[in-house]
């Protein structure tokens, strides 16, 4: 049995557009991947740590003298320790999206090698 042409219905009664239902660059997806490491990532880290040294600075300034602080340090210290789990959780997702674009590219290879091994193995079984 050969398929010589699409059913009118794909099914899900969506019609045909002639688009792929996925796109997919390797060279893209390892472009993104090498910008967020080489450009992103530590653009993102250097921005936090000058943040991370200011506002330390400000704290420290409004800090306690002689036992007796300024409410607003307590306020900066907190805002602070926010803005440092912001930092982290930040630079984690930038990491995970960086891992995620090159496995993307190994698991989208590996599928084609397999299909096209699956049609080559199908396409010889039909000349017996």
């Amino acid at each position: 049995m050969r398929l010589n042409q699409l059913p009118a219905d794909p099914g899900g009664g969506q019609p045909l557009t002639g688009q792929p239902d996925l796109a997919s660059s390797p060279t893209e997806k390892r472009a993104a991947a090498n910008a967020i490491e080489n450009h992103i990532e530590p653009d993102t880290q250097r921005s936090g740590n000058w943040a991370d040294e200011e506002t330390g600075a400000v704290a420290k300034a409004f800090g306690p003298v002689d036992g007796h602080g300024w409410l607003t340090s307590e306020a900066v210290s907190k805002a602070h320790k926010t803005w440092g789990q912001q930092v982290r959780n930040l630079m984690n997702r930038l990491s995970s999206e960086k891992a995620a674009l090159r496995s993307t590219n190994t698991v989208l290879t590996g599928t084609d090698v397999e299909v096209g091994s699956g049609v080559r193995k199908s396409s010889s079984l039909d000349g017996f």
